[in-house]
């Protein structure tokens, strides 16, 4: 099947404030995610007849330009596993009328794609079935677990925007890093720059000339022999911002199978047992403008790094 003409779309008041990948998500639903960023990443989407990329978030008036696409039958809608649903459901750390907050396990992506077809946001809007609009208000890596915001509410997907753009919502990470830090070595502030290859995996330089400003403000929270336990918070939100400034300052994240240290990985499982990434959104604070609601969220560790931390601590 095909569309077979472009469409051009005007963006209404509700959907102000949406990053354009999700919108097309929303309006393209059979088509896989990896199409839909090779058409914005060509120039085939644009907005105000200007190329944009996947992370621009549409404003009142936007004309979104939608071009012929084929949508191949085969590509059959696979319902999440009723397992993973109850495995997400029993990880809900707070929820009301306007938004959840999970703590996400790691491996599970927020997104499904063409290897895992049910991410988080799929599997929840099973969940809910009254809540086909159930959107994202930030992202985690797949294999980064901890807490996770999804808004019910456009409203409230808009205010949590909001409050990200302004740095008035805390999200506090822990990590486990190779060595010890200097305290010289606290504040990171390096410009990154992404590059997509033609796998299309994501990978992350520090880029003085060409990358965008990040900034990321380390805290040592316990030292060990040969390894830190660190809280990172984020005054940019780069991709993969924390993983890169921890390899950039010489502490790579222990089970970082893209930007780490193969070998002392490998002493790390063989020692105390970590066979995965050892970074975790351990909480969040902010406070709803609209309504005063004070927010303070913490997702515990899972056993898979608390058992080696245990192992750390003796």
């Amino acid at each position: 099947m095909q569309k077979t003409s472009v469409e051009y779309l005007e963006i209404p008041d509700e959907r102000v404030g949406q990053r354009i990948d999700n919108f097309l998500l929303g309006f393209l639903k059979d088509i896989p995610r990896t199409r839909i960023y090779r058409l914005v990443r060509k120039g085939e989407v644009r907005v105000n007849k200007k190329r944009i990329d996947a992370s621009y978030r549409l404003q009142a008036g936007d004309i979104v330009r939608v071009p012929p696409v084929e949508i191949r039958d085969e590509r059959a809608y696979i319902p999440p596993s009723q397992s993973l649903m109850d495995q997400l459901a029993s990880r809900i750390l707070f929820e009301d009328a306007g938004f959840l907050i999970i703590n996400k396990p790691s491996g599970i992506p927020v997104h499904g794609g063409s290897a895992t077809p049910c991410g988080v946001v799929e599997t929840l809007r099973s969940l809910y079935p009254k809540l086909p609009q159930l959107e994202l208000v930030h992202r985690l890596d797949s294999d980064t677990s901890g807490c996770l915001i999804l808004a019910k509410k456009r409203s409230v997907l808009r205010e949590c925007h909001a409050l990200l753009r302004d740095h008035q919502m805390v999200k506090r990470y822990w990590l486990l890093t190779k060595g010890h830090w200097k305290e010289s070595d606290l504040r990171v502030d390096a410009a990154l720059l992404k590059n997509q290859l033609s796998s299309g995996e994501r990978i992350v330089r520090v880029n003085a000339v060409e990358g965008k400003p990040s900034v990321t403000i380390f805290r040592t929270l316990e030292t060990f022999h040969d390894t830190s336990l660190m809280e990172a918070t984020l005054e940019t939100g780069r991709t993969h911002q924390i993983r890169v400034h921890a390899r950039h300052k010489g502490h790579p994240i222990v089970g970082d199978e893209k930007y780490g240290d193969r070998e002392f990985d490998k002493k790390m499982r063989d020692e105390i047992g970590l066979k995965r990434l050892f970074l975790h959104a351990a909480s969040l604070d902010f406070t709803l403008p609209s309504t005063g609601q004070v927010v303070h969220v913490e997702a515990p560790l899972d056993n898979e790094l608390n058992a080696p931390l245990m192992k750390l601590r003796g």
